[in-house]
């Protein structure tokens, strides 16, 4: 039990994708702006990557390891689309908001990494754990980033106004350079309770 518990909190904690190996910046960037938009990209990205996971780690003894790459990537594809597609009719909003985001899952290479590094050499029931460790730190890495910039960029957490009418938004924050200075400002905070607690 305990290895699975190492494989959860590895992604969550001590290879955080956006905190620790700053993977997959493009959406990290470019979604959060809202913190729902944050929540749905996280939990996206996260169904695709538990699920290619599995599905490499299953046929991980049969893959040829010269064409792996395009194999993985055409398993990775297969879940975006599916996804999307399930966004797009059930959550059409906010499959608007995230946009061409969402088809980009296919190219982030925190997914493909963990295909490459992890799921193409562990057993499934690691692999799935792998993916939902390293699912929830990135999401929990996206919807802290989101949050964090509408609260100063619009005064509202989840479109509900949380600082009342006397706040003056930081307008900036709301912006594309607004995602750079708040990631900035959260590595750094992050890092630095990581070697309070003694995580490396």
């Amino acid at each position: 039990m305990s290895v699975y518990l190492q494989d959860l909190g590895r992604g969550i904690l001590k290879e955080n994708p956006v905190f620790r190996l700053l993977l997959g910046m493009c959406p990290v960037l470019g979604v959060t702006g809202f913190a729902m938009n944050g929540l749905g990209m996280g939990v996206a990205a996260t169904m695709v990557l538990i699920c290619s996971n599995v599905v490499v780690s299953a046929f991980r003894n049969v893959i040829p390891k010269t064409i792996r790459i395009p194999i993985y990537i055409v398993i990775i594809a297969s879940f975006v689309t599916l996804v999307d597609m399930l966004l797009a009719a059930f959550q059409p909003d906010l499959h608007d908001q995230l946009g061409i985001f969402v088809p980009l899952i296919v190219v982030n290479c925190m997914i493909l990494g963990r295909a490459e590094a992890f799921a193409g050499k562990k057993p499934i029931s690691r692999s799935l754990v792998d993916g939902v460790g390293v699912g929830i730190g990135f999401t929990l890495a996206l919807v802290l980033l989101a949050s964090f910039r509408e609260i100063l960029g619009h005064g509202t957490l989840f479109d509900i106004n949380i600082t009342g009418a006397a706040f003056d938004p930081m307008g900036v924050m709301a912006l594309p350079p607004g995602a750079f200075l708040a990631l900035g400002i959260l590595l750094y905070l992050v890092n630095l309770a990581f070697r309070r607690l003694g995580i490396e």
